[in-house]
């Protein structure tokens, strides 16, 4: 009975024993080596993300508020990838630092917030775990002390989340009180299309709307990213960005199934506003670090897309390219980090000239903004493929002309994205700089993760497997 129980919730277990080792590491009067200490935690995250291919179960627990599958087990795991690629390219802004341990106990006890938000089959369950997920960032944020910027975008965010979270438990309240029930089984088969009900489905979106910020509900976005620290910057914008939408997929598809007019009308017009807005924004910025905010704003619209088909291929073609985005993200995000961490450059025009000193790290900055404009053959072409692909693929006779109109303007948006992402290229390939940045040494654990970043975005495009896989999972 024991080992079933571990078995199912084995990732949790992992995430909550490599915390308590570092605890202890914490509560120890004897003072280690910095970069030995991050060498260490990013082995014991490279153990809990190979351990999450072996011995996954399905089934239950906590009377059905808890659940996991294969397909759980994989959202699980492409977390666990992107927390560890974070953490190695963290290595040369950590090893300064006096809270090491601090800083991976609070990204650790976010990141087990989103697993048990992943596995809820309960709305409770999936608020408990959105709120673990949620605190500690706001103190990650705040991690360079020394900064004001710090501070205010720690205040920032702790503000929206606090509004965020107050729409979505006034939307889980009218829930329960039109239903009478928490449990995703029972909530979907009560679900009638009341105007109590859509009014609380409304609310609920706007909730997840500010998590994964999708316009309007983007205000926050850039002045977090901007004043956060950039390994903070990385983990908001994809495993935060991740784990969200891998819930919101989940319930849409199987609480509101019923009411999925109603969603695909609203997703349908934040998706517009989303893509445009974000690429709009994103073609005026000079820091590097708001440019790839609006970036990911403008990715959720293309996510959105996919989500509209309702479909089998639309959840699979959501997690592909959550994937994807990840390799993608973080090999840019890695890039500004490490210059940013040994130069303290952040801007568009500092990157003037930047081959002529830092080829490898052009190239890897080049490849990862290819992918996000989704330009062949990286695997960012493939992920809005089957993002579109799935979008149009909606079959009923009311909504087929409003998908082809949302795909044509996908597609116009594509082409503005090319400018801005093209814009950064330039300035690094082609723009003369008489003083360009210096040449910036990288240490074994950041280039691992380049390596791991491009090798990704080069595989698992050509890889059809990958998607394959995860679509057999989905049916």
């Amino acid at each position: 009975m024991w080992s079933d129980y571990l078995q199912l919730i084995k990732a949790e277990g992992l995430v909550a024993i490599i915390m308590f080792i570092l605890l202890f590491l914490k509560l120890g009067k004897k003072e280690r080596n910095t970069e030995s200490l991050l060498h260490f935690i990013n082995v014991l995250l490279v153990i809990n993300f190979i351990s999450g291919f072996f011995f996954n179960a399905e089934g239950t627990l906590f009377g059905d508020m808890f659940q996991t599958n294969s397909l759980l087990s994989l959202e699980k795991n492409i977390l666990n990838l992107g927390t560890l690629i974070i953490s190695l390219q963290s290595f040369q802004w950590l090893k300064g630092h006096k809270h090491i341990l601090e800083f991976y106990m609070l990204l650790l006890s976010t990141l087990l917030g989103m697993f048990f938000m992943i596995s809820s089959n309960n709305l409770l369950m999936f608020y408990l775990g959105l709120e673990l997920s949620t605190i500690p960032l706001a103190a990650l944020a705040n991690f360079d002390l020394e900064k004001r910027t710090s501070s205010e975008a720690a205040m920032k965010l702790i503000l929206s989340s606090a509004f965020s979270s107050g729409l979505l438990l006034f939307g889980i309240s009218m829930l329960y009180g039109a239903t009478g029930t928490l449990n995703y089984q029972e909530l979907s088969q009560q679900l009638t299309g009341t105007p109590l009900q859509i009014l609380s489905f409304v609310m609920f979106a706007a909730g997840f709307g500010f998590k994964f910020s999708a316009v309007p509900f983007h205000l926050w976005t850039a002045d977090v990213y901007e004043g956060s620290p950039v390994a903070v910057t990385s983990y908001l914008s994809v495993i935060s960005k991740g784990a969200i939408l891998f819930v919101f997929v989940s319930v849409l598809y199987r609480v509101f199934q019923n009411i999925s007019v109603v969603w695909y009308n609203l997703l349908f017009i934040l998706s517009v506003l989303t893509m445009f807005i974000g690429n709009l924004f994103a073609l005026r910025q000079q820091n590097m670090k708001r440019f790839l905010a609006f970036s990911s704003v403008a990715q959720v619209g293309f996510i959105l897309i996919g989500i509209t088909g309702q479909s089998a291929a639309g959840s699979a073609s959501v997690i592909y390219f959550i994937l994807i985005y990840i390799f993608s993200n973080l090999g840019a995000f890695g890039v500004v980090s490490l210059v940013s961490a040994v130069t303290g450059k952040e801007t568009v025009n500092d990157y003037k000239g930047f081959y002529k000193n830092n080829r490898m790290l052009s190239w890897v900055l080049a490849i990862s903004l290819f992918s996000l404009a989704g330009i062949p053959p990286t695997a960012g072409f493939f992920g809005k493929f089957f993002l579109l692909l799935a979008g149009a693929g909606k079959t009923s006779s009311s909504g087929w002309q409003l998908n082809y109109i949302l795909i044509t303007i996908a597609a116009l948006n594509m082409v503005i994205s090319l400018y801005y992402y093209l814009r950064i290229i330039k300035a690094i390939f082609m723009d003369k700089n008489d003083n360009p940045v210096e040449k910036v040494k990288s240490t074994f654990s950041p280039n691992l993760s380049f390596i791991i970043c491009v090798a990704g975005i080069l595989v698992t495009g050509f890889a059809s497997s990958a998607y394959d896989y995860i679509f057999s999972l989905v049916k």
